[in-house]
């Protein structure tokens, strides 16, 4: 009995058929008809959305399993990468035993991104791609769910609310993490918290080492056996310019003026295509080392994580500009991007158009803005990390 079926990303014998339905979804055409032609589609629809079935069709006609299907999501990244970054780097990553599987968790700072720049990460370096948890409130359309489980996804249920429901669900998710890592030899790639941090203050969730946990085989296992065996990385994920910036500004604004904020139908999916496209700068992916040891509970875990997120964030020139307009001084660091000191002539030509990118929002946004960009170096010098 496949008793994961329901969550778990498409086996290789799934994929073709899937893809066949995909391909024949006529709201997917239209999406992608709107994407690329957002003047034309409303009156050529009619001849627009045939071109595009051929040119999907003639890009996954040879695909008929997993990893075929990613290759051609490879390409889609290595574009995007090529068009919207103006570095892509890694580190940590050749410190990992490369014949072992990890949970990666990382701070979550875009829904699509995040996972996307950790498996780009582990294709540079020939490693195996990670399966992805993705809440079950952003598959709202069919075609999104076909799509996201055909590239290694997997279902976290969050719309369940009955408590008995949600605790079988959580149960469920967690047995399929560990047998994922444990069992299927896959790396998987978790966010360290629910939901973004739209903030930039990335803290870790102690409810989600809970999660992973809870599926501890409590007649052999101790806590810290259940921990150890998932091989936990801390990933830190950082961009020198987040696509979502204002979006995010407005929502914490809101937040604040009217305690609540209300999303406008499929904001997420919107939010997804937006950060895909927009200019995100220098991107770097930091990989920690594997949490281990003993531990009595979630929370000193979860402080454990949060030390390697936040001292292995790499800074960008951004933040320190960013700092620099909330309290009218440069932050006293020695080192900046990838340890490498900020030259005062790269920081002088930056400055102007980070100001300009700050300066085009609503004025009651634009503190929010700024912060979301200095917190991360905040937390470096408050936590003495080791390049501060």
């Amino acid at each position: 009995m496949d008793k994961y079926r329901d969550i778990r990303p498409y086996r290789d014998e799934e994929v073709r058929d899937v893809l066949d339905g995909v391909l024949n979804n006529d709201e997917l055409l239209t999406a992608i008809a709107k994407l690329k032609f957002p003047k034309a589609e409303q009156k050529l629809g009619w001849l627009i959305k045939p071109l595009v079935r051929w040119r999907l069709n003639s890009q996954l006609k040879s695909v008929n399993d997993v990893d075929s299907f990613q290759l051609v999501v490879k390409k889609y990244m290595e574009h995007m990468v090529k068009s919207t970054t103006t570095d892509f780097t890694i580190s940590g990553l050749d410190k990992l035993d490369p014949n072992k599987r990890y949970c990666l968790l990382s701070n979550h700072r875009d829904i699509a991104l995040d996972p996307a720049f950790v498996s780009y990460a582990l294709w540079q370096e020939d490693s195996p791609t990670a399966r992805i948890a993705i809440g079950d409130n952003l598959l709202t359309k069919e075609y999104v769910s076909a799509l996201m489980r055909l590239n290694k996804s997997f279902i976290v249920n969050r719309s369940e609310k009955a408590p008995r429901k949600m605790l079988a669900a959580f149960k469920q998710l967690s047995e399929y993490i560990r047998y994922s890592i444990t069992e299927e030899d896959s790396n998987v790639w978790i966010a360290h918290r629910e939901g973004r941090a739209k903030n930039g203050w990335d803290a870790t969730e102690p409810a989600i080492i809970k999660m992973l946990t809870i599926s501890q085989n409590r007649k052999t296992q101790t806590f810290s056996d259940a921990v150890n065996e998932l091989n936990i990385v801390p990933v830190s994920i950082s961009y020198e310019l987040d696509p979502l910036d204002a979006a995010k500004a407005n929502e914490l604004y809101t937040l604040d003026e009217e305690g609540a904020y209300q999303k406008a139908e499929q904001e997420d999916i919107n939010s997804i295509a937006q950060g895909i496209a927009g200019q995100k700068g220098h991107v770097h992916v930091a990989f920690g080392e594997v949490v281990s040891g003993e531990y009595s509970g979630p929370e000193l875990v979860a402080e454990e994580i949060d030390r390697q997120i936040v001292n292995n964030y790499v800074l960008h020139e951004s933040n320190a500009i960013a700092y620099k307009l909330l309290h009218g001084h440069p932050p006293a660091l020695n080192f900046g991007s990838a340890t490498v000191p900020f030259s005062a002539e790269d920081m002088a030509a930056k400055e102007s158009s980070f100001t300009a990118r700050i300066k085009a929002m609503p004025e009651q946004h634009q503190e929010y803005a700024l912060k979301m960009y200095s917190y991360c170096l905040e937390r470096q010098i408050k936590k003495g990390a080791d390049h501060v």
